[in-house]
């Protein structure tokens, strides 16, 4: 009679505290896509039931988010991918009914072409870029990478560097050849009468500052302006306004590089700050006297 007692008290008070996780388990399986936002029931107390459940919730939270951003995601790349196929479409349909004004409908369905094949290509390298292995990676200057990509652009506007020699980081050449390449093209989007480059060490970590002169940004939009397709008013036309990947690009090239990117509005503009890891053994600290300015005399590039 006592070990019945006994036994039935323990099966009693087991039932008791693993009721909190048979519920937390019965609401993690009712969880699915249509409703991604349930969250299981957090008992009270501090026990390890408890901070499992937060746990969970926690991870929850951080799914619900990631679905969501690949909803918005999906929205805003189907309406851009839209938009020039409709174009096409149109200017196709136009020369079939107005066969003398085929020349030009073709050229104005292979500016949409061109269009279509450029957010088709950065949607694929934003895809490919967390998946990049590391031995893909290698030494790269980065002061040599910024002076090749400034003195790409002859006839562009003016664009004033100071760089360091030997800023020297570890990744992959391609994808921060990209960056250097978008930061230029939105400065120069968005510059009145020109562009500043800036390449450094600072401490451990590379710096690239590009600054233009053109309408500061505001604060609640300096976070924007990196998601995916977004543009600021004064460059909504697509003519002007790329595919509004660009910046997203460069953001998810630095964070896999292990570095960060954020914007600032400065004096005289608004300044994109880059910073990423310099490669192993590299020196710290400020460069030596001399090394300062590839141009001391602030020439045009």
């Amino acid at each position: 009679m006592l070990a019945a007692l006994s036994g039935w008290a323990a099966w009693k008070t087991a039932g008791r505290v693993l009721r909190p996780v048979e519920a937390i388990r019965s609401e993690l399986a009712g969880i699915s896509g249509k409703n991604p936002g349930s969250r299981v029931p957090e008992p009270p107390g501090d026990d390890e039931i408890a901070r499992l459940a937060r746990t969970a919730n926690d991870a929850l939270a951080r799914l619900d988010t990631s679905i969501q951003r690949q909803r918005q995601f999906a929205a805003d790349a189907s309406h851009e991918l839209l938009t020039p196929i409709c174009g096409i479409r149109a200017q196709l349909e136009s020369a079939r009914l107005h066969p003398e004004d085929t020349p030009e409908a073709v050229l104005a369905a292979l500016r949409d072409t061109e269009r279509l094949e450029a957010i088709v290509s950065d949607l694929l390298l934003l895809a490919r870029i967390p998946t990049v292995p590391e031995t893909a990676r290698e030494e790269v200057d980065l002061s040599h990478l910024v002076v090749a990509e400034v003195d790409r652009r002859p006839g562009r506007l003016p664009t004033q560097l100071h760089e360091t020699p030997g800023v020297v980081i570890w990744g992959m050449r391609r994808h921060l050849a990209r960056v250097v390449a978008n930061l230029l093209d939105n400065a120069e989007r968005h510059a009145l009468t020109g562009v500043s480059v800036c390449v450094e060490r600072a401490g451990d970590e590379a710096v690239l500052c590009v600054r233009n002169d053109g309408g500061c940004i505001p604060e609640a939009d300096q976070e924007r302006i990196f998601e995916r397709f977004y543009r600021t008013d004064a460059a909504r036309s697509r003519s002007r306004g790329g595919t509004g990947l660009g910046l997203a690009i460069a953001r998810e090239v630095v964070e896999a590089h292990g570095g960060s990117i954020r914007v600032e509005n400065v004096e005289d503009g608004v300044r994109f700050v880059l910073r990423l890891p310099l490669a192993p053994d590299q020196p710290d600290g400020p460069p030596e006297p001399g090394g300062q300015d590839a141009r001391p005399d602030g020439q045009d590039a």
